[in-house]
């Protein structure tokens, strides 16, 4: 069935002709060539080093070209370049929503009935600067294959999981290989039944969901549902939105979770393209997420009674199955709490 797509002035690139892990070697990796390459006011350069000092940059090409060339304000920009607001003293945690408390392994967090969290990787292709786990220590978590013995043997001991999510980081940073690796060891365990990958790569590097990816997720014996993040209509657009109709094309659930973030999405109108873009992809807005008040990050933070207005407002304005839940997390609490 044909779908609108929004397109701008840059063409796409079929993933047959773009290598992901070259596209991922060019990714902007430091904050003076972000602001030379759009055009922006050499003064961003002072606050933008010592805050990438805290928390380093990555930007992929395609989630570059997305921008507004010379614009400091732009959308997505503003998701990535560091800023002063991020040495903001004592605001925040490092752990807001208490993934090292419910650490059952290595790798393995367990905060829910009947699903479990594996850390499958620390890297990104993208540093989203309001990231919940910038300071996550991904470095004691498992790199090699063998090293996911203990959280294997702790997910095949607990019958009431049937479903296992991938997260990180980024899961789909691994290489098919090493994926398949993985998705061949959670098969193996009889009672899971549901395999969830949390990305954000169809939407920053879309080249990574090729149709060797959508056929192994697809043939596999555990049902996929793929969870992309999205924040602003800017972001689906062009080989974006080209990677997320392949993996609904592929028969896949695809649902997107956002962050509601101050000076990006906070305004009605903005949320409710963002959601009709998605929807009109065969994707469904799932989450909104208020923000996890993680140190460096409260700045992008909008209050609760704005976020209800907003989604007030969706509601109005758009048919339920586009109305994304929004939600928050709290550690200790035995799901999503609904705001």
């Amino acid at each position: 069935m044909a779908r609108a797509i929004v397109r701008n002035s840059m063409s796409s690139n079929t993933p047959e002709a773009t290598n992901w892990h070259d596209e991922l070697s060019r990714a902007i990796r430091d904050p003076r060539t972000l602001v030379e390459r759009l055009g922006l006011d050499r003064s961003l350069l002072g606050a933008a080093r010592e805050s990438a000092e805290l928390f380093g940059v990555m930007v992929p090409e395609s989630f570059l070209a997305r921008m507004r060339h010379g614009d400091p304000n732009d959308p997505l920009l503003k998701q990535v370049l560091p800023i002063a607001d991020e040495q903001q003293p004592a605001t925040g945690t490092t752990d807001a929503v208490g993934d090292l408390d419910a650490r059952r392994a290595p790798g393995l967090i367990h905060k829910y009935d009947g699903r479990a969290l594996l850390i499958a990787t620390g890297s990104c292709a993208v540093h989203c600067r309001y990231c919940f786990r910038r300071h996550y220590p991904y470095g004691d978590e498992p790199r090699r294959l063998d090293e996911w013995d203990d959280a294997i043997s702790e997910l095949a001991a607990d019958s009431s999981i049937d479903e296992v999510i991938l997260s990180g980081g980024d899961p789909l940073m691994l290489t098919d290989t090493r994926l398949d690796q993985l998705f061949e060891r959670l098969e193996s365990i009889p009672h899971l039944a549901r395999l969830r990958i949390h990305t954000r790569l169809p939407v920053v590097l879309p080249s990574r969901v090729t149709e060797t990816l959508c056929l192994r997720l697809r043939e596999g014996r555990l049902t996929p549902i793929v969870v992309v993040h999205a924040n602003h209509p800017s972001e689906v657009v062009d080989d974006c939105a080209d990677a997320l109709e392949r993996l609904v094309a592929s028969g896949l659930t695809v649902l997107n979770q956002a962050v509601l973030l101050a000076g990006i999405n906070d305004d009605a109108d903005t949320l409710a393209e963002l959601c009709t873009r998605l929807a009109n992809l065969g994707v469904v807005p799932y989450y909104l997420h208020q923000l996890d008040r993680v140190e460096g990050t409260v700045h992008f933070e909008v209050p609760e009674s704005r976020g209800r207005q907003l989604v007030g407002e969706l509601e109005s304005r758009l048919p339920g199955y586009a109305v994304p839940r929004y939600v928050r997390e709290v550690p200790g609490a035995t799901g999503k709490v609904r705001l």
